[in-house]
């Protein structure tokens, strides 16, 4: 049987790269989100339509698995990013704790009997802003703090049965998008990254060449975190 991953947020940027790199290695991808990935179009690849905000929608789509070795935690609701903190509403809180954090709570839980059937991995997706943030991103920076704590505290648990880790990705820009040489060299790499930075990485921690590392957060941002602020 091939192996299979799960992925949720299949639809994005980032989830569509995740979804071909596990294709092109002969996995069985289980897309999960609202919307069909239109950009997909491969055999092995099943839409599973998912609100990541309920936790019977989250057991329906599990439910359409039949072997599981990879889960990967990449879905975020961003529509909120940005609002006006004065303007979150308890209802706007709890909508994107629910969806950027919850899920992965219970997406891990949810998987766990066949990912410890086939000692498996889960790779939770966080950000660069469980580090630092801009202003009224109080939502996606705690969710995104959350994810990282909850990486370590099932790597703890799940101990030898599966492998638990965390990928914290800075910018990342479709390559088609346009930007600017200032916009490159704000990265002391000289480029803005690019989701196969992410998809890359993602593929090494859930292989067996990765098989002592667990508990652990990869920060992916061209070295954006470590540079100096000068005038």
């Amino acid at each position: 049987m091939k192996k299979s991953a799960l992925i949720t947020g299949a639809n994005g940027l980032i989830g569509t790269e995740l979804s071909l790199k596990y294709l092109s290695k002969g996995y069985v991808v289980y897309g999960v989100d609202l919307r069909p990935n239109r950009k997909i179009d491969h055999e092995n690849f099943v839409f599973l339509k998912c609100d990541l905000s309920s936790e019977d929608s989250i057991i329906e789509a599990i439910s359409n698995v039949q072997k599981l070795h990879v889960l990967i935690n990449n879905a975020a609701d961003t529509s909120l990013t940005f609002k006006k903190f004065e303007e979150v509403s308890l209802e706007d809180w709890n909508h994107g704790i629910a969806v950027n954090l919850t899920s992965c709570f219970l997406m891990a839980k949810y998987a766990l009997p066949f990912l410890k059937e086939t000692k498996g991995s889960i790779i939770n997706i966080s950000s660069t802003r469980h580090l630092m943030s801009e202003p009224n991103t109080v939502i996606y920076s705690a969710s995104k703090g959350g994810i990282l704590s909850l990486t370590h505290s099932l790597a703890m648990t799940l101990g030898e049965s599966v492998r638990v880790n965390c990928i914290s990705p800075g910018w990342i820009a479709d390559p088609n998008e346009k930007l600017s040489d200032k916009d490159h060299k704000q990265h002391p790499v000289g480029r803005v990254g690019v989701p196969s930075d992410i998809a890359e990485l993602a593929f090494y921690l859930s292989s067996e060449a990765a098989s002592f590392i667990t508990g652990q957060d990869f920060i992916v941002d061209g070295g954006m975190t470590k540079k100096m602020i000068y005038v």
